[in-house]
This record gives structure tokens, sequence and C-alpha cells, in this order.
């Protein structure tokens, strides 16, 4: 009776430790992100700084509650003519399992060639480590956030935040399977 209590402990520690383990490695998985300076349109250097600070104000706030870790590149790579090795290349010295290639673009409002206004459209590309684009999003202030008021800054925000939540939801729609991001 003693040897059938001492293999039954036995086995039932054994598979206790290997879930464990199994959960452990699925679960713990971080996941490295690299962002790139956004494109700025237009192209006034006025406007570049507040909008990368509002920016990548936005994406470390959105990153703080996930399992993953957020890298940037002081880099601005063209949003419309991405090049393929230069993807493959960031993400293989920044150690990083995607890559995010994101524009921001101003509405001009009236006849002045500086005046804007508020509104914003935020567009992003993710692309795996191997430089093929995984899926790309854009998020209007106006037309998404129906947003009249308020700052650039915080217009910034909201656009960069309602794009990361369109990739996110398009990658769960992708690979339902993988983690999310």
């Amino acid at each position: 009776m003693k040897k059938i209590i001492f293999f039954t402990a036995i086995t039932f520690l054994f598979i206790g430790f290997t879930s464990v383990k199994a959960q452990k490695t699925a679960d713990d998985k971080i996941k490295k992100v690299l962002y790139f300076n956004p494109e700025v349109e237009p192209d006034i250097d006025e406007i570049k700084d507040p909008t990368n600070n509002a920016f990548f104000d936005a994406v470390t706030d959105n990153f703080s509650g996930r399992r993953n870790k957020m890298l940037r590149a002081e880099v601005q790579v063209p949003f419309d003519s991405i090049d393929k090795q230069t993807i493959v290349d960031y993400c293989l010295n920044n150690d990083a399992d995607f890559a995010i290639v994101s524009k921001v673009r101003y509405f001009k409002v009236g006849f002045g060639k500086y005046v804007f206004s508020n509104q914003v459209v935020v567009s992003m590309k993710l692309f795996g480590a191997d430089g093929t684009l995984v899926t790309e999003t854009d998020h209007d202030t106006y037309r998404k956030s129906m947003r009249l008021l308020g700052s650039t800054t915080n217009s910034v925000k909201i656009g960069t935040e309602g794009a990361i939540k369109g990739i996110i939801k398009k990658l769960r729609k992708l690979k339902p399977t993988e983690a999310e991001l």
C-alpha cells in the first residue's frame, strides 16, 4: 500500500511540474516591438519634435499595462516607400520581434501656409522581424473619435492609441492563437 501511495505522489508531482513549465514558456514570452519616429506631414521642423513627444507618450502609456517591451529607434523611415532590408536590419540589431512604421498627418485649414487644425490621421504599419508586412491601420481623430476641440497634443495621443488598438484588433483576427502585442 505504501508503494502505491508513493508512486501516485511522484506521478502527481511530475505532472504538476511539467504543466507549470509548459505554462511559463507559452505565457511569459515577451515580445519586443520597435517603433520608428513617425513621419510628420507637412514636413515642418517646428511641429516634428512636439509630435514625436506626444506620439511616444501615447505609445509608452499604451505599453505600460502589457507584457511587451517597447523599443524606440531615433530614425524616421518613409511611410510610403519602406525598404524591407532596413526593417530586417533594425529588428536584427535591436533583437525585436516586430517593427512599426508610422505617419502623422495634420489637416490643413484655411489659406495660410502654417494654419493647421487639431485634427490628425495616425497611420501605422506593422512588420515582422523578417520584413514582411503583417497589418496596417489608421485612425482619424475627426471621423472616428468625433473630436472637434482640444489640443493638438491630445489629438496625436488619441490617434496613436486608436491606431495601436486597430493593429491589435486586426492581429487578433489574423492569428487568434498568437499572443497579442
